[in-house]
């Protein structure tokens, strides 16, 4: 029945053509065959060398509309600062408590924000949290002394990019629900990120491909004019 379902959507896509964003959004609402709520996510295929520093792509930031998607937050801190996190609306606060808790197998969380205080006893933790995509990190704003700012802008819908080592960028944009002016807002807003930071030493085409899709629907190509 499946296959049934996702040739129709399939049959939906011109691939020989790549198609406005807005027009892509709302086409790649369409194709989507499942009868949960579906992601939608932004695919990018970028012309950079990770290996090289400036070209290893990473961030976070808020998109206009949110993802749809609640995110449970786990801060890691102590003192003053744990008030602070709770008072954010935070799911989860402590310190080697919950360290431990982690250490036995418990991962019922999204993000972990971390004071930089606490990294010295959260990077022992790098082989069970780095596979995960669960290491906090400075340059996505969850390494920070600011504990109630990032819970705020995590629970808005604050997205993490991060460029694989073959070029490969994919972001979380919102759900099928959202209206197609919400997804092209939010497929935009982290399109001009992206040519925002675009390192200095890339030649050539920045991005070589941009696709949108549903959970298990067929990709539809962007241009963006």
């Amino acid at each position: 029945m499946a296959g049934k379902k996702y040739k129709a959507a399939l049959a939906l896509v011109d691939h020989s053509k790549t198609y406005p964003y807005a027009e892509a959004v709302a086409l790649a609402k369409k194709t989507s065959t499942t009868k949960f709520d579906s992601s939608v996510e932004a695919s990018f295929l970028l012309n950079v060398d990770p290996r090289q520093a400036d070209q290893n792509i990473r961030g976070a930031m808020v998109l206009p509309n949110g993802t749809g998607k609640t995110q449970k937050v786990l801060v890691i801190t102590q003192g003053a600062k744990e008030d602070e996190a709770k008072n954010a609306g935070a799911d989860y606060v402590g310190g080697d408590d919950l360290l431990e808790k982690i250490k036995g197998g418990w991962f019922d969380f999204d993000v972990i924000v971390a004071t930089p205080d606490m990294m010295g006893k959260l990077g022992k933790l790098g082989k069970i949290l780095g596979p995960k995509g669960l290491m906090p990190n400075p340059k996505t704003g969850t390494v920070t002394p600011n504990v109630a700012d990032a819970i705020d802008e995590i629970k808005k819908g604050k997205v993490e990019y991060r460029v694989d080592k073959d070029g490969n960028l994919n972001v979380l944009i919102g759900k099928a629900s959202f209206t197609d002016e919400q997804l092209a807002q939010n497929f935009k807003a982290l399109y001009d990120q992206l040519v925002r930071i675009r390192p200095n030493t890339v030649k050539g085409a920045f991005m070589k491909s941009v696709t949108v899709s549903t959970t298990m629907g067929p990709g539809v190509k962007v241009t963006v004019e």
